[in-house]
């Protein structure tokens, strides 16, 4: 697991607490399986998409593009979700895609970023997501549920466990916190169907084969693999319109800002499109914007006759608290790179009597 790469002091005094971070679950998860612990069971498909590491995997978009291919098939898609930082996140909410102009402040920015790419969705956000689908369950009656970062809410019972990773993340970092980013151990593998490695399309060939090889151990035999990178759409402003093609941003200077937890792929990205990037401004993870920090970038990118570049999810956040046609956010959707036929078919498995 590359423990030589953590500090020796660091081995001794953490290890205890991730141990017994580690135990915890195991041992949560063995409860469950042997029905101590009670899982919920509801009539429709529970898909999970969810990580073991802390930090951006690819979550929301993958999320995104699943949602969309259950549509296509004419299901009635629920996604179950946190709702992060929002008020609602200790009690609950809901929102019809397409219908309002929820708050951010109340339900999130990803909870807005559904709501805005979805026809015909409901969203329901709060952290007690047992308690929240038994609630609105009868209320909305879904063909399916897409639980939201769902990998460690075994409270419910799931149809399908697809878990996530970051090939950029480096292998040394695959231990459980505090000694790494791992929320809990290899274990939790266990109950995986579907591994999907995202970001894939920037780590590399070799990046990608040595996290391949990394995970093996301890996932169950035959599980597929999908690679996952992300596919610019255009660059839209505040009133969600088209105002820059992906051609036309080559050349243009630039100031990338993101309250995302991994920049450093959104960076890259605009790169590989051709801007003049000034400068790039990192923030916390779904980081509340100050006006004073959006005006100080706005002064900056007028006097050098630049945009400004954020992110969907940060574009919900900035919006709340000032629209300039000078800050546009760059679309994106997920781009299979292999795997998209085996995915569809472990997809479709879920609905087959």
């Amino acid at each position: 697991m590359g423990k030589k790469s953590i500090p020796i002091f660091k081995r001794i005094f953490f290890s205890p607490v991730a141990w017994l971070w580690e135990a915890y679950y195991f041992l949560r998860r063995v409860c469950y399986d042997y029905g101590i612990l009670k899982q919920r069971s509801f009539f429709v498909p529970v898909i999970s998409i969810g990580n073991l590491t802390f930090g951006g995997t690819g979550k929301t978009p993958f999320t995104l593009w699943l949602a969309k291919y259950l549509q296509q098939k004419n299901k009635k898609v629920m996604i179950l979700m946190r709702g992060y930082k929002g008020k609602l996140e200790h009690s609950s909410g809901l929102i019809h895609s397409g219908k309002m102009s929820p708050d951010p402040v109340d339900y999130g920015d990803e909870a807005l970023l559904f709501a805005r790419r979805l026809q015909d969705a409901t969203i329901v956000v709060g952290k007690k997501r047992s308690e929240n689908l038994s609630f609105y369950f009868p209320k909305i009656e879904p063909d399916v549920v897409l639980l939201d970062d769902g990998h460690q809410h075994i409270k419910i019972k799931r149809k399908l466990n697809i878990v996530l990773f970051d090939a950029m993340m480096p292998l040394h970092k695959y231990a459980v916190a505090p000694l790494g980013y791992m929320r809990e151990g290899f274990q939790a593998l266990k109950d995986a169907d579907l591994i999907v490695l995202g970001k894939a399309d920037i780590a590399g060939l070799e990046k990608v084969k040595a996290l391949k090889l990394f995970l093996k151990p301890y996932l169950p035999r035959n599980i597929h693999f999908a690679e996952i990178g992300f596919k610019p759409n255009g660059f839209y402003n505040h009133a969600n319109d088209l105002v820059y093609t992906i051609e036309q941003i080559k050349g243009k200077k630039v100031i990338c800002v993101a309250g995302v937890a991994s920049p450093q792929s959104f960076f890259t990205l605009l790169e590989d499109l051709g801007a003049e990037i000034l400068v790039t401004e990192s923030f916390p993870d779904h980081h509340y914007f100050k006006l004073d920090e959006i005006n100080a970038l706005l002064s900056y990118a007028k006097s050098e006759d630049a945009l400004i570049v954020t992110t969907e999810k940060d574009m919900v956040r900035i919006k709340k608290i000032i629209e300039d046609d000078c800050i546009v956010f760059l679309e994106v959707d997920v781009d299979f790179l292999s795997g998209k036929e085996a995915s569809l078919k472990v997809i479709d498995s879920c609905f087959q009597i």
